[in-house]
């Protein structure tokens, strides 16, 4: 007797992750927004009856993109601020318009600009941390793309809130909101070091040990938030953040570029997790990390774009190639991140650091059917010897086919299949011409 399914995807190349390597001949079945069965397709046709089969003749199968730190509704802000030093950058573009146009409307305009990027590059879940959370939520479920959201701390006031207990609340608030949404999840996100208290950042550690949530906060970027911090409280930030309780399994330290080796086994020991944004680091020139010293350590790393503000793409295959090209530039070391782990810190690496491992990350019976096809049968991605090499080093977002939140097809083809673009490009438009006077 059959069973019957939502989904019958017959790959090429099915590339789960975890387990490493690549299946051929073989089928993935999805019932109920998860994935039910992969097994080889002679048997998937004799076992289950499919409202939809789809065969990928010249397609990988892969799970869905993590983009492990972003801003999205900084989308409006591409290219508006370029070729500037972090903190110049902040202080003189960024934070002044801020101040001036962030606001509920910005945020989900700019969320949904980024949802639709994110969505054809392949990107099926995303970690925010920017004003507004609650906007961000409307703007990914109205999309039905996965997002991680960050309940934002600053000791500064903003439109948003106007001190640290006001972030918190209207956090809270949020989480509370939208706990039963299946799509959404929440991290505590402190700015940075060095725009948060020490009172603010112990009350963060008390929450998140409470309530089990993990803490995604910019770390070491520059080297002179660290000169700052010891001219400020005497010690490095990472230091800062381990007397104040905030390292453990739940902490998400985004960047980390500027890491010495007792810091990247004090990381380690603890087993926090390192949010890699290569193109933000290059194209603000705050440097270029010891990867190959965070993976020797044993840390768990994942991938992000960080904001378009800072990368000017959301581009998560740009993001792998460019990481594991550096990786191997900066040690010496051609073996440093190969295509498979750069593939895994891309997908699994990123569901291991928001505690989503369990549900995404990897093509496995059990877990949500988030899922990407691309396409290798352009001349560019010609002959496939290796598809996961060709995933990381030859092919690009434009090979990316069709994509599966929850086993609901959200991308296709180039078409995207919850956004209105021609209502979109009209606020795009408008926030263009207000941003720019």
């Amino acid at each position: 007797m059959t069973q019957a399914v939502d989904l019958l995807l017959i790959p090429r190349w099915l590339i789960p992750v975890a387990p490493a390597g690549v299946l051929l001949n073989h089928a993935l079945a999805v019932k109920n927004g998860c994935i039910v069965e992969i097994c080889p397709v002679a048997e998937a046709r004799t076992r289950f009856a499919p409202r939809e089969t789809l065969d990928l003749p010249d397609h990988a199968l892969i799970p869905g993109l993590i983009n492990l730190h972003t801003h999205a509704a900084m989308s409006l802000m591409r290219g508006f601020g370029d070729d500037m030093p972090l903190m110049d950058w902040l202080t003189q573009k960024i934070w002044p318009t801020e101040q001036k146009q962030v606001s509920a409307g910005f945020v989900r305009d700019g969320a949904l600009l980024a949802c639709a990027e994110m969505l054809a590059s392949g990107t099926t879940c995303f970690n925010d941390m920017y004003f507004y959370p609650g906007a961000t939520a409307d703007a990914a479920l109205d999309v039905g793309l996965r997002a991680s959201l960050g309940m934002i701390v600053m000791d500064f006031p903003t439109t948003y809130a106007s001190d640290a207990e006001d972030y918190l609340a209207k956090g809270l608030a949020v989480r509370d909101k939208y706990k039963g949404e299946d799509l959404l999840s929440f991290t505590f996100a402190p700015h940075a070091p060095y725009t948060v208290s020490d009172e603010s950042l112990k009350q963060i550690s008390v929450l998140s040990e409470q309530l089990n949530v993990q803490v995604h906060i910019h770390l070491h970027e520059t080297r002179q938030e660290i000169a700052d911090s010891e001219a400020r409280y005497s010690i490095r930030p990472l230091e800062r953040l381990a007397n104040l309780g905030l390292l453990s399994p739940q902490l998400i330290a985004v960047h980390n570029v500027h890491c010495m080796d007792a810091e990247i086994d004090t990381l380690a020991k603890h087993g926090c997790h390192i949010a890699h944004c290569p193109s933000s680091n290059l194209k603000l020139a705050s440097g270029i990390p010891p990867v190959k010293k965070w993976l020797d350590a044993g840390i768990n790393i994942g991938i992000g774009t960080d904001g378009a503000a800072s990368n000017n793409r959301l581009d998560m295959f740009a993001e792998m190639r460019l990481a594991a090209l550096l990786a191997k530039g900066a040690s010496g070391d051609p073996a440093t991140l190969p295509a498979a782990r750069a593939l895994e810190a891309a997908t699994l690496g990123g569901a291991r650091a928001l505690g989503l491992d369990a549900l995404t990350g990897s093509l496995k019976p059990g877990k949500w059917a988030d899922m990407v096809s691309v396409n290798l049968s352009a001349l560019n991605t010609q002959p496939v010897f290796d598809p996961i090499s060709h995933l990381v080093y030859a092919a690009g977002r434009e090979h990316v086919s069709h994509v599966w939140v929850s086993g609901k097809l959200k991308y296709s083809e180039g078409r995207l299949a919850s956004i209105n673009l021609p209502d979109l490009k009209a606020r795009l438009a408008y926030w263009s011409d207000k941003l720019a006077n």
